[in-house]
């Protein structure tokens, strides 16, 4: 399959998506900020409840991905009760945090330049 550059971050956010929901991910956010950031197209962000939720949802976004084809180029906040995990894959930025630190961070309301959209969007 040839897909273009942005089809192919579509691919990607739905396919993180569908991982993160298969492991009860909470309130699955997709931004497109494509418009408004060179780093990447989509921003994906979701909690967890706690620290080992956090893990094991970015280990199956990992997974998925990777079956797809898809290699992570960085990680950041992986190891022993972390609160936000990062995981870079250039097209798509997959952000999963615990609640407290999601909300203070609060991603969504930092780029809120970018158009929220729903999975079926994509």
């Amino acid at each position: 399959m040839n897909l273009n550059s942005r089809e192919k971050s579509k691919e990607m956010a739905k396919i993180a998506y569908k991982a993160l929901d298969d492991k009860k991910a909470i309130d699955i956010r997709i931004i497109d900020i494509s418009e408004v950031s060179p780093i990447a197209d989509y921003f994906i962000i979701a909690n967890g409840n706690n620290p080992n939720q956090v893990a094991s949802l970015t280990d199956n976004v990992d997974e998925f991905l990777g079956k797809a084809g898809y290699e992570c180029s960085h990680k950041e906040g992986a190891g022993a009760n972390s609160s936000w995990i990062l995981l870079d894959y250039n097209d798509i930025i997959v952000h999963v945090f615990d609640k407290e630190n999601r909300g203070f961070y609060n991603l969504e309301k930092i780029w809120n330049d970018g158009k929220e959209i729903n999975i079926e969007e994509l």
